[in-house]
């Protein structure tokens, strides 16, 4: 009874002692994510805050209220045009680079061709040709192919920026697909496309979205590449708009109308990375066992 008395203190004694070294090894964790939270939550915080701010030379010339986003709302043919071309271009953007990274992934994932790794690695050499460099001879080509100032040939174009990246993830998750399961469905009487289908395509759900995901954020977010193949203001999107619309008939910039634009454009990226989260980190640590 002694010793189970002694027992009992000791670890009641302990407790404390082993509490208070986890709580300050868990302290330094706590600091650098918070801290990095603070920096990059601060801009965007501070845009909100701004975009309802009166500042003066812009709508909201004092206190705070709606006048910056009324005036966004307003300009030329309208923020509905504007988001709605951002809107369009993007999902096209995500549409055409999963038709051809998922088709292109899987060859290169699970069939045995000559030169298969020389396509690939040449493929991938594309991501070190500067985009800058790129834009004249594909603004030639567009217009060669009838779809200069067009979203169709804008999608196209940032669809072949995204494809090196998304064929690269979707090679490295269907590697990690079992070989046995596609041996399995093509017994039961898959064929090729049917693997691919049923077997494939449901296990690189996350390499899917992370890849759907770049490719959303790439387009909606892209200045430079709209700005030289787009002239018309109807077919730009949000991006060169907001660009466009900073300065007023006087040559004064009109921040407050700026960052509620700021506001605007980012809205849709927070929730989509909220909303996919999950499945985007996923699919970044699958690549990353595979790799």
């Amino acid at each position: 009874m002694k010793s189970t008395g002694m027992t009992a203190t000791g670890v009641a004694t302990m407790g404390p002692r082993r509490f208070l070294p986890d709580a300050l090894k868990s302290t330094p964790y706590y600091v650098l994510t918070g801290s990095a939270a603070i920096i990059f939550l601060f801009p965007l915080l501070w845009a909100a805050f701004a975009s309802v701010n009166g500042t003066p030379g812009s709508a909201q010339g004092e206190g705070f209220g709606p006048g910056n986003y009324q005036t966004l709302y307003s300009w030329q043919d309208g923020l509905p045009t504007y988001f709605l071309n951002s809107t369009l271009l993007s999902c096209a953007t995500v549409v055409f680079t999963l038709a051809v990274s998922l088709l292109g992934g899987y060859a290169f994932a699970k069939f045995d061709f000559p030169f298969r790794n020389t396509i690939f690695m040449v493929t991938l050499a594309i991501l070190m040709v500067p985009v800058a460099t790129m834009l004249i001879p594909l603004f030639v080509l567009l217009k060669f192919l009838g779809l200069q100032n067009s979203l169709l040939g804008l999608s196209l174009v940032m669809s072949m920026f995204q494809l090196p990246f998304a064929t690269f993830m979707m090679r490295v998750s269907m590697e990690g697909v079992p070989k046995e399961l596609e041996e399995a469905a093509q017994v039961d009487g898959c064929g090729t496309f049917g693997v691919f289908r049923r077997i494939i395509l449901p296990s690189v759900v996350p390499g899917i979205v992370t890849v759907a995901l770049f490719a959303f954020l790439a387009a909606w977010n892209d200045f430079i590449t709209p700005l030289i193949l787009i002239s018309g203001s109807k077919q730009e999107p949000l991006a060169v708009a907001i660009t466009t619309m900073r300065e007023q008939s006087i040559g004064v910039i009109d921040y407050g109308s700026l960052e509620a634009g700021v506001v605007v454009m980012a809205l849709p990226c927070l929730i989509l990375f909220y909303a996919l989260q999950g499945q985007y980190v996923r699919g970044f640590m699958s690549g990353a066992i595979k790799g």
